[in-house]
């Protein structure tokens, strides 16, 4: 893991609408993220493609 010192204070996560994007929001959920507006969706002609925003606060 990283320290929180080197984190960026804004991340944009993206990738398919699965089990593995979850475990990475909530990783990042665990090192102090929090979630930033709601998620977007997309379909690429395959499958859903979620981007969500997570903010983390100093401090």
């Amino acid at each position: 893991m990283s320290d929180a010192n080197d984190l960026p204070r804004y991340r944009v996560l993206t990738g398919p609408d699965d089990a593995n994007f979850c475990r990475r929001v909530s990783e990042m959920l665990d090192l102090g993220y929090e979630l930033h507006g709601s998620p977007a969706l997309t379909f690429n002609g395959k499958d859903v493609i979620v981007a969500q925003a997570l903010i983390r606060r100093d401090g």
